[in-house]
């Protein structure tokens, strides 16, 4: 959520970042809502006073005897106290207003964020990696001769519906071993504590990180009231909401691998096949709570970090920044990496990595008190992916597939498939 005081200073800047995001200047209505809602605040401090007042008064006019104006007294009491009580009303309605305004405007894009309408004016960073050059047509993920045993669309779907994936044997084992192998990377060599948190979340928590009001229809309701959530972003970030921290609690680095669950909404013809795009998947995320000072170059250790999973596995990627057209709703700036896909015979998301700055803190009022002393500021926060297992899984099957059906997984594996390292054309592990 935006701070109210700076869009109060510098209107201009604000609605110039809006712009760079496609969206219509809103400084003037945000602050026509904040100057009427300031000056009901203003007027029941004044019917207020004049209430105080009026009540030191009654005692005096009682003592002197004097009942015309000891019942004049106790009716403006009366009416200053209503007054107080309408106006407070009405500022509390106009101030939930303009939150609801303010928690449906995007975050501010940073400077060196590229300007553009979509993904066709991401910024490529960088490449790691060469594409096999292979001597056979490449076939995807779900049509190896090796993956149709362990890849059970049609059993899906009669349990569950479209988007669903049953997998089993060997394909499931490689599944659970690159979670694994993620998570032990990630704590092992990159020094993240590993969390482990509820799918089901409180409203307020959804709110937290950004994915409501606005979003809603991307995520799943239960009829209790709770929301699965769309990645393990949501409760590692709301592990600070509403809380007062130390500094030197800073920074805090957590992974946590989890089922996630999105509705995929407006996303329709759109990855039918195979199990690119899921209603139900599994991911290792992670999440920094960073001092401000500190956030960008947390941004880029965490971009680090994702890319090293793929290395490991020597899977070809590139790392691109996103534009302005192209970033989620709470980021300030997001680096997006792409895993080569030789099926698709191009790159395809596999991890976004953000800094939302304190958008998201303000949203949580999570906080932070200066080891010096002084005014406690909101943390920052920042979420990528480290990385998303099923498309990964789909990477390893791709990219590791020979011309007799079979796939040649990589090294980085084998500790967790019992030294195994094919998967073979009939489906099992060698």
């Amino acid at each position: 959520m935006h701070d109210i005081r700076q869009i109060r200073d510098n209107p201009a800047a604000f609605d110039a970042a809006l712009a760079r995001r496609g969206a219509a200047p809103m400084s003037a209505e945000i602050l026509a809502l904040d100057e009427a809602r300031r000056a009901k605040i203003h007027a029941a401090e004044t019917a207020q006073a004049d209430q105080n007042a009026a009540s030191k008064q009654v005692g005096a006019a009682k003592a002197k005897g004097d009942e015309a104006e000891f019942e004049r007294l106790r009716a403006l009491v009366g009416d200053k106290k209503a007054e107080v009580g309408a106006l407070n009303d009405a500022a509390k309605a106009l101030d939930a207003q303009l939150t609801d305004l303010l928690m449906g405007i995007p975050n501010a894009p940073l400077a060196d964020v590229p300007d553009g309408a979509d993904e066709a004016d991401n910024v490529e960073i960088r490449r790691w990696g060469t594409p096999r050059a292979l001597d056979f047509a490449p076939l995807e993920h779900y049509q190896l001769p090796s993956v149709l045993p362990g890849m059970d669309f049609e059993t899906a779907a009669k349990l569950s519906g479209a988007r669903f994936v049953v997998l089993s044997g060997a394909v499931a084992r490689i599944h659970r071993a690159l979670a694994q192998f993620m998570l032990d990377t990630h704590v092992d060599e990159n020094s993240l504590t590993e969390a482990w948190t509820p799918v089901l979340v409180r409203e307020e928590m959804m709110f937290g990180t950004g994915q409501l009001p606005k979003f809603g229809e991307d995520s799943y309701k239960t009829r209790e009231g709770w929301w699965l959530i769309p990645t393990a972003e949501v409760t590692l970030t709301n592990i600070v909401n509403d809380c007062l921290i130390d500094e030197g609690y800073l920074p805090r680095r957590y992974v946590a691998h989890s089922q996630c669950f999105r509705s995929e909404a407006g996303s329709a013809g759109r990855d039918t096949a195979g199990m690119l795009r899921q209603h139900q998947f599994e991911k290792v995320e992670m999440v920094s709570i960073t001092h401000p000072d500190a956030s960008l170059a947390e941004h880029e250790r965490m971009t680090r970090c994702a890319e090293g999973i793929l290395e490991q596995l020597d899977l070809p990627y590139r790392t691109v920044a996103l534009c302005t057209g192209d970033m989620g709703f709470g980021a300030q700036k997001t680096h997006d990496i792409e895993v080569w896909l030789p099926g698709q015979n191009s790159y395809r998301e596999i991890s976004s990595v953000s800094v939302c700055g304190d958008f998201q803190a303000r949203r949580m009022n999570a906080r932070f008190r200066p080891e010096g002393g002084g005014k406690p500021d909101f943390v920052h926060t920042l979420n990528g992916s480290g990385l998303a297992v099923g498309r990964c899984l789909i990477a390893v099957l791709e990219n590791g597939q020979q011309a007799d059906g079979s796939v040649t997984l990589p090294a980085a594996l084998a500790r967790y498939l019992g030294g195994k390292t094919t998967l073979q054309a009939d489906g099992t592990l060698a």
